[in-house]
């Protein structure tokens, strides 16, 4: 039986450099899955391609094939664009109009439970669960408070249990502290030590920190309110959708939900499935089934 022939590809077999760069980042993807089990499949494009190329800049590395390369046989690579990947943009009371409405509209609905169980899902390094813990012991609640606050990367969660910052934050802190509805002094809940501040034990020992996957872990319990803000706009649909159903099975009924002042319940599985308590800071209570 004779050979097949030998087909010889030419320039028009080529794929386009846009499409070829696609191929790429699946199988970079793909490869990060099955060799460490980190599924970043789901997330936006767009901002996933932004911050890979910024690691393979940082790298100084060429292509994302060259990467994946490297990723897939050097574990303190995979780590650093872990870290890359990761969504850090956070600030102890962020956004502070949101805190404002949190003691005004949430807490009065904190106050009828006789304990309350919260979890900030993607804590990123800890400020704005830090925020919150700070929320609840001005308003008489910490003591019956049990906060459970997670991320995707455990160097972050490292991070934030440590309680460590930066003392040259601390005035932007304070300015957001101040604006929040504010009932004391921001400088009692840290201690400044030489270049850093070291949020006291105080307002730490009701909090768990713990590394969780939005999109592919189980949910961790059940809670009276649960903050998720400015995590699921790094996420395609699909991943969107997935993160929505396990927020939904973890809040019990009448329970809270908040996200970020870009995210929306708008298409998700359960948008029918929540009332607005306050549309503009986008927090929701579940309806009673």
């Amino acid at each position: 039986m004779a050979d097949a022939p030998v087909r010889v590809l030419s320039v028009a077999d080529l794929r386009p450099v846009s499409e070829l760069e696609e191929l790429e980042l699946d199988l970079l993807l793909e490869a990060i899955h099955r060799r460490y089990g980190l599924d970043f499949r789901g997330y936006a494009r767009a901002s996933l391609r932004r911050r890979i190329w910024n690691q393979i800049r940082a790298e100084r590395l060429a292509t994302v094939t060259a990467l994946q390369e490297r990723v897939l046989h050097d574990v303190a690579c995979m780590e650093r664009l872990r870290l890359a990947l990761s969504v850090r943009i956070t600030a102890m009371f962020r956004d502070p109009s949101f805190y404002r409405a949190l003691r005004e509209q949430v807490v009065p609905r904190l106050r009828e439970r006789a304990s309350l169980r919260i979890w900030h899902a993607g804590c990123s390094t800890g400020e704005e669960a830090y925020s919150m813990a700070i929320v609840l012991e001005e308003e008489g609640l910490y003591e019956r408070a049990r906060l459970h606050a997670t991320d995707i990367n455990d160097a972050l969660v490292r991070s934030a249990r440590a309680g460590i910052f930066p003392i040259g934050l601390m005035q932007e802190y304070t300015a957001n502290y101040l604006h929040s509805g504010a009932r004391g002094d921001f400088s009692r809940y840290y201690t400044a030590r030489y270049d850093r501040a070291i949020v006291k034990q105080a307002l730490r020992r009701n909090i768990v920190f713990d590394r969780h996957d939005l999109g592919s872990d189980p949910s961790p319990g059940r809670f009276d309110l649960i903050v998720c803000r400015n995590v699921l706009i790094y996420f395609g649909a699909e991943l969107q959708g997935r993160a929505h159903r396990l927020l939904h099975e973890s809040l019990g009924d009448g329970g809270l939900l908040a996200l970020g002042r870009k995210e929306s319940l708008i298409g998700s599985p359960h948008e029918h499935d929540y009332e607005p308590l306050d549309a503009r800071e986008r927090l929701f209570f579940r309806r009673l089934a």
